[in-house]
């Protein structure tokens, strides 16, 4: 009987622990890693799929087509927490269990949120590649204790975010969701919040961060004119999904003049090698809010013994939720 195979496709891997490779070896597992040094097209996944038993997998396109061409496939273990690159329903009729690691990237990714928030109303990004130039540069911004936020998806990231916010001062803080919690106030207290329609929140707030996932409801969520209806001097944070703000538009916003800024983690096409890379005041970061050196070895690690759980008979402990598939989704955040 041949030895499991498990594919790998996050790069790079192992990196920050190498536990994770060293618990499938022991197993006598097959690795084949990810050869290709960025995340696979569909295609390439074509290629890599068809004798493996599971995927440790990234944000690269697992749709029916690849798992059609993968016969042994029982199991997609996603590092993260973004399901819009796994065809759930697909997996389903296939049998395929899917699992990922939700709670992991939590801490790194609000933290980094905030992290663009100061940026971005200190003007830092601008700042810093003017002196890059030879230009001293003195930029007057805000303190984010003077402005009004607004939270559009306060799901587990969204709620972390608002702790942080809590916890800086923020007096006033708008937020939207299909789902209000009612628990909120209980989970983050101290916080003054009101719930608001995302047409008011866009229209309030001096700064609105997005933390929903990509669906069929949320693509293109924001565009054209939910941009040009926020205050001229706002600013606007993804760093849950691309897509969901749309970049072709908000480089058109930002090119008339309108909003002080925008601070982009993730892109609908990536790598990311569009227009408002020429916009100055508008920070790009490569999809690394994850990227901590405890989040990035944790997600790993969990990914990994969901793999090794199923090779070794025993009950996967991190399965999606039948919630989250589409077939069954009853739209939310």
């Amino acid at each position: 009987m041949p030895a499991p195979r498990v594919l790998i496709t996050p790069t790079p891997f192992a990196a920050v622990d190498q536990r994770p490779l060293e618990m499938l070896s022991a197993l006598g597992v097959d690795c084949l890693v990810n050869p290709f040094g960025a995340r696979p097209t569909e295609e390439q996944m074509l290629d890599l799929v068809n004798d493996v038993d599971a995927i440790i997998a990234g944000t690269e396109p697992i749709t029916d087509r690849v798992m059609a061409n993968a016969p042994r496939l029982k199991l997609i273990s996603r590092l993260g927490v973004g399901l819009d690159s796994v065809d759930l329903d697909a997996a389903s009729r296939r049998s395929i269990a899917v699992s990922y690691t939700p709670a992991v990237p939590v801490p790194a990714v609000s933290e980094m949120t905030i992290g663009i928030m100061l940026v971005l109303l200190r003007s830092l990004h601008v700042s810093n590649a003017r002196m890059h130039d030879g230009e001293w540069c003195k930029i007057i911004g805000r303190r984010i204790s003077e402005v009004t936020i607004g939270v559009v998806g306060v799901g587990p990231i969204g709620t972390m975010v608002l702790r942080y916010l809590s916890a800086l001062g923020v007096p006033d803080v708008l937020l939207h969701d299909v789902n209000p919690d009612p628990c909120l106030a209980d989970n983050v207290p101290g916080l003054a919040f009101e719930w608001v329609t995302l047409d008011r929140l866009l229209a309030e707030s001096d700064v609105v961060t997005l933390h929903l996932p990509l669906t069929e409801s949320t693509k293109n969520l924001v565009g054209f004119d939910e941009l040009m209806s926020m205050k001229d001097d706002a600013v606007i944070i993804n760093t849950s999904r691309g897509g969901i703000l749309n970049e072709d538009d908000l480089y058109e916003v930002l090119t008339r003049g309108h909003l002080s800024g925008a601070g982009l983690d993730v892109f609908e096409h990536e790598p990311y090698d569009g227009p408002l890379a020429t916009v100055e005041r508008c920070l790009l970061t490569s999809h690394m809010a994850s990227a901590s050196l405890d989040c990035r070895a944790q997600m790993e690690i969990e990914a990994t013994e969901e793999v090794i759980r199923l090779l070794t008979d025993q009950p996967l402990q991190s399965l999606v939720p039948e919630s989250e598939f589409p077939s069954r989704r009853v739209e939310g955040r």
